[in-house]
């Protein structure tokens, strides 16, 4: 190797480096900030109940913002993966205020929502910012947006194995090379680091007992799992329904979390409790020691689809763990399982069928739980992958891999069947 191609490495190795930590420093700070934010946001809304009744204007705000502001970031996750999917053009820095504002009047007035998408977008505007900054070409833009989500996920979860992988495996792993890989766990540790170095904490959880290893476990543990993709699929398919049912029947956009606000205040109130609302993280602890009512989750799906169907803003994430969690404690009641591993596994399970990404989901089960819980976990998410149907939360996500593949047999069957 020659000289000229030594400094070639070197000045192509320290500018990616650069740009992997400049994306996790400002990506770890725009996740520490809104981690903080939210808090602060929740602690008001919990304690003036009487704030949800102003969520029908805070739907306005947030339909008016998005429209004569954003049109062209509204799509929100689905925007970086099309732009990775298919380059066009730079997205707009004015995705991540944007989005923030949104998800914290949407937690502030009570709707239902994740921390997820959030954090992505807002890692994934960033980052984007730096194609023009390091004129980078169309293929090392895809590295930029890789290195965006990655930087987000790890940040806002605190688990980078699981953001490096959820970014490398979200957006469709042939399609994806060694330097990416690479990068990609370089910033979701930076971000990771970003955050910590804030002194933002995030949640823990744990499985205190993880059973013996045997056929009874595991007959079990691939029962559950196959609820835990059925729930993933009633999730995704729920979200979408309420998507499809506001933009047909109101036409003028700010309208819709206006109205879908109005629906959600009253519903509340009826209900008599504001458990449901929120990220819902005091009812996930809750699930991984006390059995939760079977119909928990359900009410869950219900009121996440809603409220980001109606065009409030958030993510789908945390409640896919509030899902999961409240599913695996439900069925403690009858499943002869370690309630917290049941919990543990639904939390990681609902959200790999969701999102057709299990290895990240199991190594984020192994980065929360430990990795004792390794071949449960693991079971869970990939079963769950399979049984959770072609459709996930993400419309503009390619579905390659085992899971497509399967689905196409499927099909073929049917065809030679009839």
């Amino acid at each position: 190797m020659n000289l000229e191609k030594i400094k070639k490495i070197i000045s192509l190795s320290f500018k990616w480096v650069s740009i992997c930590i400049l994306i996790g420093l400002f990506s770890g700070t725009a996740s520490a900030f809104f981690l903080v934010a939210l808090e602060w946001v929740t602690q008001i809304r919990e304690h003036n109940n009487w704030i949800i009744w102003l969520l029908p204007v805070g739907g306005l705000i947030i339909g008016l913002g998005y429209y004569y502001f954003g049109q062209e970031v509204v799509k929100g996750n689905n925007l970086l993966l099309e732009e990775y999917e298919n380059p066009q053009k730079t997205i707009p820095l004015k995705m991540a205020p944007l989005v923030l504002l949104g998800t914290l009047i949407t937690h502030l007035f009570g709707g239902s929502a994740g921390r997820e998408g959030t954090a992505v977008q807002m890692g994934g505007a960033i980052a984007d910012q730096f194609t023009s900054l390091f004129k980078l070409d169309n293929s090392e833009r895809k590295i930029v947006l890789i290195l965006g989500i990655s930087a987000g996920f790890a940040s806002i979860f605190g688990t980078p194995l699981a953001g490096a992988l959820f970014a490398l495996e979200v957006l469709y792993f042939s399609k994806i090379n060694f330097k990416s890989i690479l990068l990609s766990f370089v910033v979701a540790y930076a971000a990771y680091f970003t955050v910590e170095l804030w002194k933002v904490k995030h949640t823990h959880y744990s499985i205190p007992v993880v059973p013996e290893i045997t056929f009874t476990s595991l007959l079990w543990t691939i029962l559950v799992s196959l609820l835990y993709g059925l729930a993933a699929m009633l999730f995704s398919r729920s979200t979408h329904f309420w998507q499809n049912l506001f933009s047909k029947t109101i036409p003028f956009p700010p309208l819709r979390p206006f109205i879908g606000g109005i629906i959600l205040a009253l519903t509340i109130y009826f209900i008599g409790t504001t458990k449901y609302i929120g990220l819902g993280i005091p009812m996930i602890v809750h699930a991984f020691s006390t059995p939760n009512a079977s119909y928990d989750f359900l009410i869950k799906i219900l009121f996440t689809g809603f409220t980001l169907g109606a065009g409030f803003k958030g993510g789908e994430v945390t409640p896919l763990f509030f899902v999961g969690a409240t599913l695996g404690s439900a069925l403690s009641v009858v499943v002869p399982l370690p309630i917290a591993l049941l919990a543990g596994m639904g939390f990681v399970a609902v959200f790999s069928g969701a999102t057709h990404t299990p290895i990240a989901c199991t190594v984020m089960g192994m980065e929360l739980f430990g990795i004792e819980t390794g071949i449960f976990i693991g079971m869970a998410c990939l079963i769950a992958y399979f049984s959770s149907g072609s459709v996930g939360i993400y419309q503009a996500q390619i579905v390659k891999g085992p899971k497509y593949l399967f689905y196409q047999k499927m099909k073929r069957k049917d065809i030679e069947m009839l």
